[in-house]
């Protein structure tokens, strides 16, 4: 098995929860009182274009919620978009020993609109363990796609074979497979410590 020398991380459902996933959107629906099926199907046809820095935060609110008059503001429901970011501690714990190791290059491959992805990289100092942020806003390009996996091992000219990307998400794994990448699934922080373990990264 070739040495590790280039970790990459999932954000969203690995160090931190998911910024604006199907559970934050019903909480929004129900908080806000919208109507939930007119909601879902206008995220639905413009989550992709802000996922990937098409349009901006206002562009996609506008699109969902205020094509209208409503009886709230675009700042007390972006507040609300942003309060649904929590840290998992446990995984943030093994990152943080990992990146303090200072034996391996720390970068993150995440999907994330902009406005959000700006937000968790601050509220949650993420600079402090990755180098690089491979993010989707960023790249005009959203996992599971090669693209932006390709980017990111061309970008940092580390050998697939030595680099290891954790992802919560199964089909996530399939096209860093195939690039040469080493993957791991991670479902709990004590799976993740054993199988970096296994792969000889120092936790």
């Amino acid at each position: 098995m070739p040495k590790i020398t280039a970790l990459f991380w999932d954000i969203g459902g690995v160090i931190l929860t998911n910024g604006w996933d199907r559970e934050s959107r019903k909480e929004a629906a129900e908080t806000f009182h919208l109507d939930w099926e007119e909601f879902q199907d206008r995220h639905d046809l413009s989550f992709p274009a802000f996922d990937s820095g098409l349009i901006t935060l206002n562009e996609y609110l506008d699109r969902t919620l205020f094509y209208r008059s409503r009886p709230f503001s675009r700042e007390e429901f972006t507040a609300f978009m942003f309060a649904q970011s929590k840290e998992y501690p446990e995984t943030r714990a093994i990152l943080d020993k990992v990146t303090n190791t200072q034996k391996y290059f720390v970068g993150a491959i995440n999907n994330e609109p902009l406005e959000l992805n700006q937000y968790r990289i601050e509220a949650f100092d993420l600079r402090r363990n990755f180098l690089v942020f491979f993010s989707s806003c960023y790249l005009h390009s959203r996992k599971p796609e090669e693209t932006i996996f390709r980017i990111a091992l061309e970008v940092t000219q580390h050998p697939p074979g030595q680099c290891l990307f954790i992802d919560d998400r199964p089909l996530n794994l399939e096209s860093p497979r195939k690039l040469g990448m080493n993957t791991i699934l991670q479902k709990t922080a004590e799976q993740l410590r054993a199988d970096l373990g296994k792969y000889g990264v120092e936790v």
